[in-house]
């Protein structure tokens, strides 16, 4: 299962958030194992979502990273709470992405948790 944690501080801004994890539902089949969509999707939303703070929001100098891709850690910590109406909206469409990806595949797999630090 994979679990995604997303920090914010009380004026609900955006501190972080954790994504760790395999989500496990790869299908098996007479032809062997398929490759697990669901884990890939959200790989895909956090790796981009990461790549699109540093690159089109100006958030690298405001980004603390750490992952492991054979764990499937990603950690991404802001040094200052997210307060850019784009860097806003990147992570406002990443939660919406990973929570309708919950919704759709169930807490099986993926929990999308939510914690004021």
């Amino acid at each position: 299962m994979t679990t995604v944690i997303i920090y914010h501080n009380s004026n609900k801004e955006y501190t972080g958030f954790t994504c760790m994890g395999h989500a496990g539902y790869a299908k098996k089949s007479l032809f062997g194992t398929k490759p697990d969509i669901l884990c890939s999707a959200i790989s895909i939303l956090t790796i981009n979502t990461v790549n699109s703070l540093e690159l089109l929001a100006d958030e690298k100098d405001n980004m603390k990273l750490n992952t492991n891709e054979a764990t499937g850690f990603i950690k991404c910590d802001f040094l200052k709470p997210v307060t850019k109406p784009d860097s806003k909206i990147l992570l406002d469409a990443m939660v919406l992405g990973l929570t309708e990806l919950s919704n759709e595949y169930g807490n099986k797999y993926l929990q999308v948790k939510f914690e004021e630090v």
